[in-house]
């Protein structure tokens, strides 16, 4: 099974909010869009990473939110259109991340436009937050989708599952394994404790590792740092990958801020699955191809290691 993750596309241009829609935390995020975020994040580059995703024919889509910018009503029409170009939601999962959840009012309309990409299959019963976490099964693949986005006071950008997600996810990942799926785990923020700087990482991390230390699983993927990254968390089984994708869209910052994404090549057995993942995207900002990255493992292998 072939599987492509990418982040954090930030679709542009942002459509001109209402005064009223700027009271609180989204007069800094439109702010932030002025200054520097309307040129980092650059559209065509993104549709060239959509080519490129769509030219691998992967099996299954994962994306890993961030898919909007202060979450203005006016956003998700945009957002849904460019998903809907990634695939139909049977192959396409969607989990949501803090820009898409900026505000309160922005739950809705993530809702209204979104909510085919980040529910369960039909006959699951949905999660106990908001139909979270979601769960998909894909030919020997289980996708468990965890939401981290979550409304916070102007200047954060932190994330949370909360305990009744992590319990749901849990005895969700327990069963799972007794079926000898392969267990891939989506979320928007780097969910291991360090996993991003003061006031942008996961604030129950810490309960999120002592859960995959318990059931464990086979791969967790996340966005939000806009950067390539792997890091391990000690399973049951055996370390646990966790795989963070480059935002999809950036032409902007260090060299490893440039849009990419993820292709993983899965051979599902419950925990002996192997796992091996390819990076693409741009290596400069000619946007002249884009191509393949160094891998982010030995030989980009995500199995599980002792």
């Amino acid at each position: 099974m072939l599987i492509a993750h990418l982040s954090d596309a930030h679709i542009g241009p942002l459509p001109a909010p209402r005064l009223r829609e700027l009271a609180g935390k989204r007069i800094t995020g439109w702010m932030n869009w002025r200054r520097g975020r309307a040129l980092a994040h650059d559209m065509d580059a993104l549709a060239r990473i959509r080519a490129d995703i769509h030219a691998h024919a992967p099996d299954h889509i994962a994306l890993t939110g961030d898919v909007v910018n202060i979450g203005l009503t006016a956003e998700f029409p945009a957002a849904r259109a460019f998903v809907e170009t990634l695939g139909p939601p049977e192959r396409v999962s969607f989990t949501p991340g803090n820009h898409d959840a900026y505000v309160r009012s922005a739950l809705g309309p993530l809702r209204q436009y979104l909510g085919p990409w980040m529910a369960s299959d039909a006959g699951e019963p949905p999660g106990p937050v908001d139909g979270f976490p979601f769960l998909r099964r894909r030919d020997g693949v289980a996708f468990v989708g965890l939401c981290s986005g979550v409304p916070t006071l102007p200047f954060l950008a932190s994330g949370r599952v909360g305990a009744r997600q992590l319990a749901a996810a849990e005895a969700m990942l327990a069963q799972l394994r007794a079926e000898r799926l392969c267990r891939i785990l989506l979320i928007h923020h780097p969910p291991h404790v360090g996993g991003a700087g003061p006031g942008r990482g996961l604030t129950d991390a810490e309960a999120f590792e002592r859960m995959i230390g318990r059931v464990g699983a086979e791969l967790v993927l996340h966005g939000h740092n806009h950067v390539i990254s792997l890091a391990r968390i000690t399973g049951p089984d055996g370390a646990v990958p966790i795989l963070g994708a480059p935002s999809a869209s950036a032409m902007a910052g260090m060299h490893n801020h440039l849009a990419g994404y993820h292709l993983i090549r899965i051979t599902p057995d419950g925990v002996r699955s192997q796992l091996t993942a390819a990076t693409r995207g741009f290596r400069d900002r000619r946007q002249d191809a884009v191509g393949e990255l160094p891998p982010v493992a030995d030989g980009g292998r995500l199995d599980a290691r002792s």
